[in-house]
């Protein structure tokens, strides 16, 4: 029986949420339908190098998830439920009892580029995949990671009986039951555009086992009580957005007009909007939309495009980069007093994946264009900035040629949202205000998903609502 719902009610609900850079614990408190978030833990996360390849630290953020876990057990008792989300498309292989029978390969490591090379070189097998799945061919893809897998070691198809993607995983391991999620899903060039099933054309294509999937679950569904930790032991697992990106989106109070656009901004920029139907045809397939799946079912075309992963990696190569949030508040007010660029960044170029040297890449891009690198750490910041808010213009005006929608606002959420300079290049670049919020929007989509599960909110048009009476917000208008 779905629980009665009450405005007086108080109900606390984890979230966990891991970035590709960063994981926390984070805790929201929904009472008299407004909502409080208490972070409770938080830790880095990045990718380790072993010879020639790239890593994740599963067990170490499994460590970590249980620590921000137990740290919330007491001060938020009784927390009702807990929900997983992470960055999209990396996954584990297990057999039947649920131990790892492969080492979690990070998406940016290159062992996919022979097979990206192979799938981009047939016109008919990559327009077969993209009708089949409505995404593009991208190196970091699953299928592509799994291909490999399979290719480079046959046995392996004996060994695992299940493939679970990040946050299926760490949902096994809180609730002892193995489903993969549908966001997440949508992330791997595997699942069929045209239903919540597996589509049986890529599997076949990548050569992958049908036995390691089953069909994945919405979000809203409940995996039953905690078994892994005593201090949660009356805690739910509610299944809720897997993928970061879709969770983000979920909490952002949109016009009911389906007529913003969304960018979540991060170490990558996504840019996408809410659809009852996938963008699909070779226009689509030459801007490289990503179909990729709301939780209930419905589609979140976007595209992805390289973001502050740029500055990411210039400031490793300055010692005397800012450390506090003064000086990292100058640097931002010397960005802006430089002249703008004359010469972009080229935001979709791959050369910026995982380059050894950023600042190498980003020099060697500029120069064989006939530009001039930037002289200092606040010329580097101006150059990313503008560069990013001219990628979600074009990102903009791609969507409004292929669906004759018009787009009437950025909504912007993520660590960017808190970048001015970046916000107001994009209004600029985009000619539509953009307005930023002051919100943990992964998190809170996160959350969201488990307060419609319990019942303590009707659904997500009433959760955005209510979220939207609270929020602080940012807008920036065009300046020409």
């Amino acid at each position: 029986m779905t629980p009665r719902r009450s405005s007086f009610r108080t109900v606390h609900c984890a979230a966990v949420d891991l970035g590709a850079t960063s994981g926390r614990v984070i805790v929201g408190t929904w009472a008299n339908e407004k909502l409080t978030l208490t972070e409770v833990h938080r830790f880095p996360n990045a990718f380790q190098s072993l010879g020639a390849h790239d890593y994740w630290n599963v067990p170490g953020l499994w460590h970590e998830i249980q620590t921000g876990l137990r740290k919330a057990a007491a001060p938020f008792a009784p927390i009702a439920s807990v929900g997983v989300d992470t960055w999209g498309v990396d996954y584990v292989l297990l057999d039947d009892a649920g131990r790892l029978v492969f080492p979690a390969h990070a998406y940016r490591d290159a062992r996919t580029q022979a097979g990206l090379k192979r799938l981009a070189k047939s016109k008919a097998d990559l327009a077969k995949i993209y009708a089949a799945t409505g995404i593009p061919n991208v190196f970091y893809n699953s299928s592509l990671q799994l291909a490999e897998t399979v290719a480079s070691y046959p046995e392996v198809a004996k060994l695992a009986t299940r493939c679970l993607f990040l946050p299926d995983y760490f949902n096994y391991l809180l609730s002892g039951r193995m489903e993969n999620e549908f966001t997440i899903a949508s992330t791997t060039q595997l699942l069929d555009v045209n239903s919540t099933g597996w589509s049986a054309t890529a599997l076949r294509h990548f050569g992958l086992p049908e036995k390691w999937f089953t069909p994945p679950v919405l979000a809203g569904t409940r995996l039953g009580k905690v078994t892994a930790l005593p201090e949660l032991a009356g805690t739910q697992v509610v299944v809720v957005p897997g993928h970061d990106t879709a969770a983000a989106y979920d909490a952002m109070p949109a016009a009911p007009d389906g007529n913003d656009l969304f960018l979540s901004s991060g170490t990558w920029s996504l840019v996408g909007f809410e659809s009852d139907t996938p963008v699909l045809g070779p226009a689509a397939l030459k801007a490289r939309v990503a179909n990729e799946r709301i939780g209930d079912g419905r589609y979140r075309p976007l595209t992805n495009i390289i973001g502050f992963w740029l500055l990411e990696g210039v400031m490793k190569e300055f010692p005397d980069r800012p450390k506090a949030e003064e000086e990292r508040a100058a640097l931002n007010a010397a960005a802006a007093a430089l002249p703008a660029p004359k010469l972009l960044l080229d935001t979709t170029d791959p050369v910026f994946s995982n380059p050894p040297s950023m600042r190498t890449a980003i020099n060697a891009h500029l120069r064989a264009r006939g530009a001039t690198p930037p002289r200092d750490l606040a010329g580097y910041l101006r150059l990313i900035c503008d560069s990013l808010g001219q990628g979600h213009a074009n990102a903009k005006a791609a969507f409004e040629k292929m669906t004759g929608r018009k787009f009437n606002r950025f909504l912007v959420v993520g660590g960017g949202s808190r970048n001015k300079l970046m916000c107001q290049a994009t209004a600029d670049a985009a000619g539509i205000p953009v307005v930023s919020f002051s919100l943990e929007g992964t998190a809170v989509g996160n959350i969201a998903s488990q307060l419609i599960a319990l019942g303590a909110v009707k659904d997500k048009a009433a959760f955005r609502a209510a979220l939207a009476r609270t929020l602080e917000s940012t807008t920036y208008t065009p300046r020409r």
